[in-house]
């Protein structure tokens, strides 16, 4: 069970207060662009040309795109075109755009620290794409990967988190998931997890309106502590 434990670590003598938190969960499940990686500036040179092609804002329509799979978005869009055909454009565009696709703040370390059977990594992108940033990123290759096409439906969705947290044989609400986008906040909360937010796509309303449990700037705030047990993971964040 996941459970969310105050601690108290006193007050200063100018009287602030410092406040911890100390998540214990069994396994990791995180999303991946604008979690681990930031891809923000190559998605949205994307979906920028796309719609301009097609004769949508773009301001919009990457934000319609944001944290689910390409082919939802497109088909809100363009209900009479093929939509298969325009999902592997996009694809195509994205596979092609790995400029500027870097680690996001404490990534890297997290994932060296975990067991690589305690974590996976549930994308809306197509399992090629997803392959592609991490080994450009430069981060470890995932045990487990869940992609668009492990799913029927995707983010928001409960399914890809679902399989995720089967995936390390556990259920969902032994699991935290580690989300930057509403659309991911409300597949992992619908899932049965707790859900840890990231600031690095969209602001505090939207995450807590979503649903999300905790919100930290990035996962250099995810702090792992040692003294875990009974199979347990301990995180302390600010």
């Amino acid at each position: 069970m996941l459970v969310l434990i105050p601690e108290l670590f006193g007050r200063m003598p100018n009287a602030v207060l410092w406040d911890m938190s100390t998540i214990h969960c069994r396994g990791l499940l995180f999303d991946l662009d604008g979690t681990l990686v930031d891809s923000t500036p190559a998605v949205a040179r994307v979906w920028t040309s796309w719609a301009l092609e097609h004769g949508f804002d773009p301001k919009e329509t990457a934000r319609r795109a944001q944290g689910r799979p390409s082919i939802d978005t497109i088909r809100e869009l363009l209900p009479n075109a093929d939509h298969q055909a325009e999902d592997r454009e996009i694809e195509r565009r994205e596979l092609a755009d790995l400029e500027g696709v870097i680690p996001l703040p404490g990534a890297l370390s997290l994932l060296e620290y975990l067991p690589a059977d305690r974590w996976a990594i549930a994308t809306s992108g197509a399992r090629p794409l997803a392959q592609l940033r991490i080994r450009t990123a430069g981060l470890p290759a995932p045990k487990y990967l869940i992609s668009a096409s492990d799913v029927q439906r995707g983010k928001p969705d409960p399914e890809p988190y679902r399989k995720a947290a089967a995936s390390l044989g556990l259920r969902p609400q032994d699991c935290l998931v580690i989300e930057d986008a509403p659309a991911g906040i409300r597949a992992g909360k619908s899932s049965g997890a707790r859900v840890l937010a990231l600031r690095t796509t969209a602001p505090d309303a939207e995450l807590s309106s979503a649903g999300a449990d905790w919100i930290v700037d990035n996962l250099a705030a995810v702090k792992p502590s040692p003294n875990a047990a009974d199979g347990q993971m301990i995180f302390t964040i600010p």
